[in-house]
């Protein structure tokens, strides 16, 4: 391999460091995921379309199983669920964490043992708790006192208590950005340890024969990439549990510190690394527990978008540049409809000129969707080849977490068909929706 032919392959190594790892560049200027070349798929499946590596799926279901081989392991089906997608995962040896009876019936459909399943969600339902105790989950988190009553009373007096997990917020502010942190008493979900809620939704969960306290859980935000915030939360819960240990007698048996763990979506952006958050956690759960004369809980983590988003690549088509004052539009078709993270969150995707060489030199463009809104505006300043035009294709990377599952119906554009690639084969998994789809709820 000569110099140049280095230089090169060092290149397309970094730029394609937040692909899949199945991701081979083409001669023809195309990409190939799980063996299957973007272009292919654009023509065989329509644009926009997102692709699933399988394989990638799978193999991070496996680097979490053997990073912490005695936690039970859910995943979090919020990030992306579909049937075949519950059916990888649970294949994998992971269960499935849910947020309403929605989600926990794909699960169940899926053939997702119940047992293995726990109910989330900060706000359910009186459907979620039912469709909870009717299928038997595993568990259930409650978050918040009048979730303890009604759930207590839904229980029959002749059923076995429900097992439940009590979510605290214990008062570390995580993730990487201010809408994503989850783990302080101001937001929405959890009890406050601080203003003694936590502690008085625990006392109410002990006294109901209804209910059996496991554990406890907290979930301190999302796209974590430091293992320090995790240690300041373990402290606390610890600190808790001993708490709970000397008022009450009661020894919690599982501590569920949720997921958030951090993905790159641009090539110099960096991974929670869950190796070493695993050995971190083991040693100071097992040096803290040992502190206060508690035996170690077991633990439970609930991955998701480090599990499928990573997996996703999404391929869509150039309809119009647009030279203006202020620099170069693309506009493609798609956008806040099928990827509102840009809008909620204001990150940045790394689109990629996909299915034809260019010789062309880089421009700076921004990338933008197709619908009424100003803020849809999908990457900012990035670079494409300088003879960009419509019918191109561009595709984004890291695009299987919180693009599909928060799809909505903007602009009545129908959602994008999910189709599964593995072994150089493509299988249409969620079809997309057609116009009559979207007419027949219309009833009036």
């Amino acid at each position: 391999m000569t110099t140049v032919d280095v230089a090169l392959h060092a290149s397309h190594a970094d730029e394609l460091s937040v692909w899949p790892a199945s991701t081979v560049p083409l001669p023809c200027g195309d990409l190939a995921v799980g063996g299957v070349p973007l272009a292919e798929a654009a023509g065989a499946f329509g644009t926009p379309v997102y692709l699933l590596d399988e394989a990638e799926v799978r193999d991070r279901c496996r680097t979490y199983a053997h990073a912490f081989p005695h936690a039970d392991i859910h995943y979090a089906a919020k990030a992306f669920l579909c049937r075949t997608m519950a059916r990888w995962v649970a294949e994998e040896g992971l269960g499935l964490d849910v947020c309403s009876a929605g989600e926990l019936e794909v699960a169940v459909a899926a053939g997702v043992p119940p047992e293995r399943i726990i109910l989330h969600g900060n706000a359910k339902s009186p459907e979620d708790l039912n469709a909870a105790l009717r299928a038997g989950v595993g568990r259930v988190t409650v978050d918040s006192l009048s979730e303890v009553t009604r759930l207590a009373a839904a229980v029959g007096i002749h059923d076995e208590p429900v097992k439940v997990l009590v979510r605290v917020a214990p008062g570390v502010s995580a993730g990487a950005h201010e809408k994503m942190r989850t783990g302080t008493g101001t937001r929405k979900s959890g009890l406050s340890v601080t203003d003694g809620s936590a502690q008085h939704a625990i006392a109410r969960v002990l006294a109901q024969p209804e209910l059996e306290l496991t554990g406890l859980h907290c979930h301190l935000g999302s796209q974590i990439t430091s293992v320090k915030p995790y240690l300041t939360a373990v402290r606390r819960m610890i600190g808790l549990m001993s708490h709970i240990h000397r008022s009450y007698g009661y020894t919690t048996r599982e501590l569920d510190l949720g997921g958030g763990h951090g993905i790159p979506y641009r090539p110099e952006e960096t991974a929670l690394d869950i190796t070493a958050l695993a050995r971190t956690l083991r040693t100071e759960m097992s040096e803290g527990c040992a502190a206060v004369g508690l035996p170690v809980p077991r633990l439970l983590i609930e991955p998701g978008r480090a599990v499928v988003g990573p997996a996703g690549v999404v391929v869509h088509r150039v309809l119009s540049v647009k030279h203006t004052e202020a620099g170069t539009l693309v506009a493609v078709d798609g956008g806040t409809s099928d990827n509102p993270r840009p809008a909620l969150y204001g990150v940045r995707c790394t689109p990629r000129l996909a299915g034809r060489l260019s010789l062309a030199g880089p421009a700076r463009v921004t990338m933008v969707g197709r619908h009424c809104e100003a803020g849809d505006i999908l990457a900012t300043d990035v670079q494409l080849p300088g003879d960009i035009r419509p019918g191109d294709l561009l595709a984004v990377p890291a695009a299987g977490a919180y693009h599909l599952s928060m799809t909505s119906a903007d602009n009545l554009v129908g959602r994008p068909p999910v189709v599964a690639v593995a072994d150089g084969k493509a299988r249409l998994l969620v079809r997309r929706e057609t116009l009559d789809d979207l007419s027949i709820r219309d009833v009036g």
